[in-house]
């Protein structure tokens, strides 16, 4: 992982551009953070499914647990 300015980077692009192709390289401009990395890199960037899918829940769910837990909550006060 490297950190660069804008400025540095825009000093020397094609030196951050070949490293992006090993490393994630990140910008900063400012408050903001920018990250040059290889559009069609083959890592894996997902985790697979595994036993504790079984366990999850839809956003249905979810929302309905939010709901029930806020009602909850306010009628308390």
């Amino acid at each position: 992982m490297t950190i660069v300015s804008s400025k540095e980077f825009a000093a020397n692009e094609d030196t951050y551009f070949d490293l992006a192709m090993t490393e994630q390289v990140f910008v900063q401009r400012d408050s903001v953070t920018f990250i040059i990395a290889r559009a069609n890199s083959t890592e894996k960037k997902y985790l697979e499914p595994d036993d504790d899918l079984s366990r999850a829940i839809t956003g249905e769910e979810l929302l309905s647990g939010i709901y029930e837990d806020l009602e909850k909550f306010f009628a308390d006060k």
